[in-house]
């Protein structure tokens, strides 16, 4: 199975920057987005016919603008769960699960600290119960999971790890959280396939042409149980793909 992971920014804006261009040759089997920043009521037939070949499934945030996840997925589900059954994380649209025969897929878009570090206190019992819910999961079938995750877990996922210390997204509490979340028996598909490899990222500011020289960081993630990890074929960071902030991440697994 080929799956694709993208926090696009916007998916009405990415769809004049290459959206569809991108979804037609890259053929996924399952197409996750994060951040489609759109209702449901706004999603118009360009969309549609973009995705007509798949089954669409959108969760989004109460808030306008805002937030929001939709997964296209070439297979039917035999079910479809929207947030994880906790209200305060689910009126922002954060979380698809689609349950298939042999695995969980679940699409997240992680909380971001944000600047004053003002929601790291929520973001810490975000994490402790995205674990929970993906740990519950898997204990009936293996989880793959991915996102935009909006931590870089180690100094190798980011281009300046001494400067950003204190930043969201590498601070020691949203890093240790990772670590707990892979301790719990869920494995890093970039990293296992990749253990060394530098200057990888998926994430770059807009500001200071950061792309142009590659500072970046890597926040966009696939994560398998550990059952599953000899099943990986190959993780992919595509950062050739242009149109949002983000670019996109492919697993290819057999499963």
């Amino acid at each position: 199975m080929k799956l694709i992971s993208w926090n696009v920014n916007g998916l009405r804006a990415v769809i004049n920057k290459g959206f569809k261009e991108f979804f037609d040759k890259i053929d996924a089997d399952i197409f996750c987005i994060q951040e489609t920043k759109m209702q449901e009521n706004q999603i118009d037939d360009n969309i549609k016919e973009i995705v007509k070949e798949y089954n669409s499934y959108w969760n989004s945030a109460e808030k306008k603008g805002y937030s929001g996840t939709a997964i296209f997925s070439k297979e039917k589900p035999v079910n479809v769960t929207y947030g994880i059954g906790k209200e305060e994380h689910d009126k922002e649209g954060r979380v698809i699960t689609l349950e298939f025969e042999k695995f969980y897929m679940v699409n997240i878009y992680t909380p971001n600290s944000k600047r004053e570090l003002e929601r790291l206190d929520y973001r810490q019992v975000w994490e402790d119960e995205i674990r929970e819910y993906l740990l519950k999961l898997n204990e009936s079938k293996p989880v793959i999971m991915c996102g935009d995750l909006n931590v870089a877990h180690q100094e190798i996922d980011l281009k300046n790890p001494k400067t950003n210390r204190r930043n969201a997204g590498f601070t020691d509490e949203e890093r240790n959280k990772m670590t707990e979340l892979l301790n719990a028996g869920f494995t890093d598909t970039f990293r296992y396939k990749y253990p060394d490899v530098e200057g990888k990222y998926s994430w770059w500011s807009y500001m200071f042409h950061a792309r142009e020289k590659n500072a970046g960081w890597r926040i966009d993630y696939f994560i398998v149980s550990n059952s599953l990890k000899d099943n990986i074929i190959d993780a992919k960071i595509l950062d050739d793909i242009y149109g949002s902030d983000h670019c996109p991440v492919e697993l290819d697994i057999n499963i």
